[in-house]
């Protein structure tokens, strides 16, 4: 690494810890009801809404009652969703002309925008209408990213709350996430976006004269579309390109909810890659910081709503234990680039053609940023790219690939991140627990048999989805039919796949086409299960917890807050995540570094 990187490194670093504390409290403060600076402006608007929705919020819910509800109104989300997608022909503000969204790949798209997913098979630019990007994936950026944000308070509840069956009213949560943490922050992100040049129009595609006219061959077609031969020859015509067409539309507001809601579905196919949804360093810092700000700040939120910040602090170190490595792991294999290309040189002087591997990268970011980049957004699950992971050398595709594996928890999607780790929490502390022979507690809560059992589900069921759908990838000719590349990258291809789609990221080794009914299909299924196994259960935790009493720390209470626990805590995420799934990287990206190491020995 170069000492521009590690400066460009450290300085987002500093920018996201600086950002942890205050945003922390004011998400704390929104939460637990108590005043805050929005709430004078906004508070009529909140109210209003309870009053023409008929909501009693007032009201409270059990843990069944708010995951029902959670539930339902993604699964109505999801039909209006579909519909909207197959009927955009017929809507106004689709000015380019886009026709309906086949049935497999609306399905596909629906289930990935309720799930925050947001796995694209298709283009936005050349699929989806205006409407359809602002009603329908917009909205649900909006809405996907406050059931995790809601789930997540509710499940803290579980702690804080003793001796009753109630964690919150959904329908409040859903609202006071939404009117008061992400709407006024993704209108900032938007204006600084489109400041920076990103388009914010509802006008049509405009048309630029090229300044390098260019053309091409193209076979000429019936009225069939089938190749016209002559003679067994297909015939061709010369076709001069002078112009072209600028897809444009309301770039900038969805960018900022896709960044901040750690949705990550871009408005173009290349995502943040893409020179509007990205146009300089800044509009990348800006970016970057949004897709990791308000999980890790929820770390410190955490800490105030359970009355002891250095809880808050302990899960967000380790965190950070988690994701450093990770980052210098991911710069300095891309830095160190393909060993095949040191051997060929060029110039009096012999200089060698590597410089780093900077296929599939942006140079205006290069390859620190892109790096940085790739971990952040797959330790969290926004899952948004601002460059193209199936070109990174083996061991930096590794490095996104396990950070998914881990269950993205660090950082973690906004809500839905932290809520695993906490988990994970309560595992170590079982595992603690056993090992000094006392009943394990975690913040004054007993930790007991229907506790481990939903927290097994949550962690262990995943992995088997992810590996299930593999198998069935590389057994059948519909999923062999998708990967790009042969052998084990072709498996990486497969295996990245459904670990994004069932860890809820999005992101994507490029390489596999999966706009086909097989993986349409097989990845909606995914994304659901990836979604809803962990969310029920993790609700069906803090119910259990809101009803039993906190018990007094004593001298064999277990510190949760120590380097000791941390560490501890960290291994155990490791160690669930190596022993699951290391035969499957052994297959994909390990065997495929060791190829090349073979090369560099040769």
């Amino acid at each position: 690494m170069t000492n521009n990187q590690w400066l460009q490194i450290g300085f987002m670093m500093a920018v996201l810890l600086l950002l942890v504390k205050p945003l922390g409290t004011y998400m704390a403060r929104v939460y637990d009801n108590k005043p805050f600076f929005l709430d004078k402006w906004f508070g009529w608007l909140e109210r209003l809404i309870y009053k023409v929705t008929g909501i009693k919020s007032n009201e409270e819910m059990t843990w069944k009652t708010y995951a029902l509800a959670m539930f339902l109104f993604n699964v109505v989300g999801g039909v209006v969703l579909y519909f909207l997608m197959r009927v955009q022909q017929h809507l106004p503000l689709n000015p380019a002309g886009m026709g309906t969204v086949a049935p497999d790949l609306s399905f596909n798209t629906a289930i990935s925008f309720i799930t925050n997913t947001n796995w694209q098979n298709y283009g936005g630019e050349s699929t989806l209408s205006y409407l359809t990007q602002m009603a329908g994936l917009a909205v649900h950026n909006f809405l996907s990213a406050a059931t995790g944000m809601a789930t997540l308070v509710a499940f803290i509840r579980g702690f804080t709350r003793k001796q009753t069956d109630k964690l919150g009213n959904f329908w409040v949560d859903m609202t006071r996430t939404t009117l008061y943490i992400l709407m006024p922050f993704s209108f900032l992100m938007a204006l600084l976006l489109i400041q920076q040049g990103t388009p914010q129009t509802f006008g049509a595609y405009p048309t630029a004269t090229l300044v390098q006219p260019t053309s091409y061959d193209q076979p000429v077609t019936n009225a069939q579309g089938q190749p016209v031969t002559v003679d067994g020859k297909p015939q061709m015509t010369h076709v001069a390109v002078t112009e072209q067409s600028l897809a444009v539309g309301p770039v900038a507001s969805q960018i900022a909810i896709k960044q901040l809601g750690t949705n990550g579905g871009g408005f173009f196919n290349t995502n943040s890659a893409h020179p509007y949804e990205s146009p300089t360093p800044f509009t990348n810092l800006l970016e970057v910081i949004g897709l990791l700000v308000i999980s890790a700040a929820f770390c410190y939120s955490f800490g105030l709503m359970a009355g002891d910040r250095r809880q808050g602090w302990a899960v967000l170190f380790a965190m950070l234990l988690l994701f450093l490595p990770m980052v210098y792991l991911c710069v300095h294999e891309e830095q160190a680039g393909n060993p095949a290309l040191n051997k060929l040189t060029v110039g009096a002087h012999g200089e060698s053609l590597n410089d780093g591997n900077m296929e599939g990268k942006e140079v205006r970011f290069g390859i620190g940023n892109s790096a940085f980049w790739a971990v952040a957004t797959t330790g969290t699950s926004c899952g948004a790219v601002n460059s193209m992971h199936d070109s990174f050398t083996p061991l930096g595709g590794f490095v996104p690939l396990w950070m998914l594996m881990l269950g993205e928890v660090v950082f973690g999607g906004v809500g839905s991140g932290l809520y695993v780790m906490l988990v994970f929490v309560i595992v170590a502390v079982f595992v603690a627990g056993l090992m000094v022979g006392r009943t394990p507690e975690y913040l004054g809560k007993k930790i007991q048999t229907f506790e481990m059992k939903m927290a097994s589900l949550i962690i262990l069921f995943p992995p088997l989805i992810i590996l299930v759908c593999t198998a069935i990838g590389v057994l059948t000719d519909a999923g062999k039919a998708g990967p790009s590349n042969p052998g084990a990258h072709g498996f990486s291809e497969i295996l990245y796949a459904f670990t994004s789609q069932v860890a809820n990221n999005g992101s994507a080794f490029a390489g596999l086409s999966g706009n086909t009914p097989f993986y349409n299909l097989l990845g909606g299924v995914a994304m659901w299960f990836g979604r809803f196994w962990l969310a029920i259960p993790a609700l069906a935790i803090a119910g259990s917890l809101a009803k039993k009493k906190i018990v007094p720390e004593s001298a064999g209470t277990l510190p949760t807050h120590t380097p000791l626990f941390i560490i501890l805590l960290v291994s155990t995420i490791i160690i669930v995540g190596a022993l699951t799934f290391f035969p499957a990287l052994a297959l994909g990206p390990i065997v495929e570094h060791l190829k090349m190491v073979q090369i560099q020995m040769k």
